[in-house]
């Protein structure tokens, strides 16, 4: 039996079978392995409401319990507490998270970046409601850094991107953007990335140094572009109905823990970029790693406008007014 054949009931039952039945311990599935990113957050969570309660967090790694449709399912259903999960991944389920991929938005200086996330009163106060209304409780939004695109031919301009077969998570306005860079979106889950490349079904995808170097993503493509078009966001949110349901001091204890994470994985990522960089061309040393000047971006960047109307047209109905208070909290940012 796979995971992706559990039912949720059965995967309840496996879940606190596995001695998770006590009523003191929280559960928590994140889309990463556990020396990633998403998993260094969560083990400082679990360290901080384990240090400042009598609670206990039990931490589910990526393909623990299947992918990351299936997490997400869990915890709006109750069987998790809290889930890590990129807006790549919930923009089905609230279409205005999709404006994480309008491309180059986003600030590449790592301080303006950490200080749009830690003070955004769009994240702070504009997408809370949308979460609750899926029945989840958004806690935090983390860059987990500098998106970067794998692929098994040179990548200089869009017209490389012709024809090419481009993994992108199941995001509408993701595939909008990868169409407008010239590439030919295939949507896929994280789980059948590797083969698909090794076999030739697609020939590129994109994510964070990190990633590519902990995943071997180097392994099965031979070109890293940087065009920093984009920086990878996730955010942590609870089950909105067990939230509710705590006292204030545990509430309290939850949030301090959240921004006590945030502070440290913002710490963790110094450098963490160009250490990934650094251990991907050790490992296959005829690797091209390629920074686009800005005259190569040129033409990437002339679709961002595009790319945002799209938003604009499916990002649902508070799209325009979370546009407007992005930019809005991005030039607070980078003042």
């Amino acid at each position: 039996m796979t995971y992706k054949t559990l039912t949720a009931a059965s995967l309840a039952a496996l879940i606190l079978g596995a001695g998770g039945a006590m009523a003191d311990t929280w559960r928590y599935a994140f889309e990463e392995a556990m020396e990633e990113v998403q998993g260094k957050f969560a083990q400082k969570f679990k360290e901080e409401v384990e240090a400042n309660s009598d609670h206990e967090v039990q931490l589910f790694p990526f393909g623990t319990l299947g992918e990351s449709a299936d997490i997400m399912e869990q915890a709006q259903s109750g069987i998790l507490q809290f889930v890590d999960q990129s807006p790549g991944f919930t923009g089905a389920l609230i279409p205005e998270a999709q404006v994480f991929f309008v491309p180059y938005l986003l600030p590449q200086d790592q301080e303006q970046l950490v200080s749009f996330f830690r003070n955004s009163k769009a994240i702070k106060e504009l997408f809370p409601p949308l979460y609750a209304e899926q029945g989840l409780e958004l806690l935090t939004m983390f860059p987990e850094g500098e998106v970067m695109m794998t692929t098994t031919t040179e990548v200089k301009s869009p017209e490389d991107l012709n024809e090419v077969k481009f993994r992108v998570m199941t995001n509408p306005l993701l595939v909008e953007g990868y169409k407008a860079f010239g590439a030919t979106p295939t949507p896929l889950p994280w789980g059948e990335v590797y083969g698909a490349l090794q076999t030739g079904i697609i020939q590129g995808q994109e994510n964070p140094a990190f990633f590519i170097e902990s995943t071997k993503m180097y392994e099965v493509t031979d070109y890293i572009t940087r065009a920093g078009h984009n920086n990878f966001t996730t955010a942590v949110m609870a089950n909105k109905d067990f939230f509710d349901g705590l006292s204030e001091d545990e509430q309290k204890v939850v949030q301090d823990a959240i921004a006590a994470s945030f502070d440290y994985i913002v710490e963790y990522q110094t450098g963490l970029t160009e250490k990934s960089l650094e251990k991907i061309k050790e490992a296959k040393p005829e690797i091209t790693i390629t920074e686009l000047s800005e005259e190569e971006r040129a033409p990437f960047k002339a679709t961002a406008d595009s790319v945002e109307q799209e938003f604009l047209e499916i990002g649902g109905p508070k799209a325009q007014e979370i546009l407007d208070q992005m930019k809005a909290d991005l030039e607070t940012a980078t003042q």
